[in-house]
């Protein structure tokens, strides 16, 4: 029997992220400013060949403070659950000391160039995620060839069941260009199966 030696898990945010990471406790006053941010991440994640098409971040709902960003980071480290959001929420949960992001007296929204996967769709209810604001669709993700996995049909439903709005297609066609562009580039779509 083989000995497993202990180790750890670390995700890297790429040097090029740690500009964005100044704005901070910015405040992104529009919905649209809160998601330019995020479809500027997926792009700059494309252009600086740290990653796939997607970006997300957290902010405060009630000041619009940018509490922490994420982008995909799959393919660099390889890890499979480096998604965007998945990249956000934990270093907003890092940065504030806690798992649970809605056992405070502040509420925070997370925004994401495109709608969750099955996996980040998973985890919002977890995270203490309030609302969820979403660029591309899921269709759009799919039309270059990504599995954005089973997620049910009903899914803002579902979500909004458990107390946690959702607005779609804020500013989608940006959000699909960039998905288009990554396409266009030939960049990596890594998928678990391989049909």
């Amino acid at each position: 029997m083989t000995k497993l030696s202990p180790f750890e898990i670390s995700i890297q945010l790429p040097e090029w992220s740690a500009a964005l990471l100044r704005n901070a406790g910015s405040e992104f006053a529009t919905v649209e400013s809160r998601m330019a941010l995020a479809i500027s991440l997926s792009s700059m994640n494309i252009e600086h060949g740290t990653g796939g098409p997607f970006g997300a971040a957290i902010f405060n709902i009630d000041t619009h403070e940018l509490l922490s960003i994420g982008m995909n980071l799959v393919v660099t480290s390889n890890c499979s659950m480096s998604h965007a959001e998945m990249v956000a929420i934990s270093s907003a949960q890092q940065r504030l000391g806690r798992f649970d992001l809605g056992a405070t007296k502040d509420s925070y929204e997370l925004v994401s160039s495109c709608e969750p996967c099955a996996m980040c769709f998973g985890a919002i209810p977890w995270s203490g995620i309030r609302h969820l604001v979403c660029g591309a669709r899921d269709e759009d993700a799919r039309a270059i060839g990504f599995d954005e996995g089973p997620k049910m049909d009903n899914w803002q439903e579902a979500l909004e069941k458990r107390g946690i709005t959702v607005a779609t297609d804020i500013c989608r066609q940006e959000a699909a260009d960039v998905l288009q562009q990554y396409a266009n580039a030939s960049g990596t779509i890594y998928n678990g199966r391989h049909a």
